[in-house]
């Protein structure tokens, strides 16, 4: 899976990519899971979420040019692939391997694998994070793959978003590579990686 999520972020041909690929190398990026204990909580969850959120976009992607051809300009594979491959890079870091303990079928504990977060290094919401940890590695973004980053969660979190969060994430949404993002991300998460 690491082969072909570097591949195609090469094939972007985008300035900075190598730098942002070499960081997801050291900080774990390859290794990590998508999250603690819902979708794809294991070693190589994120980068396989992040490779199936792709896989989705391009699909949906494909579709809404049929659909709506005016479409395709906003849509490029390019920013697809830019903002489904890396709209999560902020988890490279923050999961890490821990012992928890649970009761078992016959009510004894037992110790167990799992992961916990430690957003402590740079607590930010994961899109505006994402999009702020790129930019720093150099990485050339347009507008609208900023836009998608930032707003891939959709509304998941807005009953504690300022009204003003509420607006941008509005006009946000309006933005086609922003919905296609969200849409791809939601389905992945909530459809294929049950």
């Amino acid at each position: 899976m690491k082969d072909k999520f570097v591949s195609l972020l090469n094939a972007t041909g985008r300035q900075g990519i190598n730098s942002v690929i070499t960081y997801l190398e050291k900080v774990g990026f390859f290794e990590a899971p998508a999250s603690i204990n819902r979708h794809l909580s294991y070693e190589g969850g994120l980068v396989e979420h992040s490779l199936n959120v792709y896989r989705m976009a391009m699909m949906l992607r494909e579709q809404m040019i049929l659909m709506k051809p005016d479409t395709a300009e906003q849509l490029t594979k390019e920013s697809i692939t830019i903002a489904a491959l890396l709209h999560d890079v902020c988890k490279a870091n923050i999961y890490k391997q821990a012992k928890k303990w649970r009761k078992d079928e016959q009510n004894r504990w037992e110790q167990y694998d799992t992961y916990e977060a430690d957003y402590s290094r740079f607590p930010l919401g994961h899109g505006e994070k994402s999009v702020i940890m790129l930019l720093r590695l150099g990485l050339q973004l347009t507008n609208d793959e900023v836009l998608a980053i930032r707003w891939h969660m959709g509304a998941w979190n807005l009953p504690f978003q300022s009204y003003e969060d509420k607006c941008n994430i509005s006009e946000a949404s309006d933005h086609p590579l922003t919905a296609i993002i969200q849409a791809a991300d939601g389905l992945a998460t909530h459809i294929m990686e049950k």
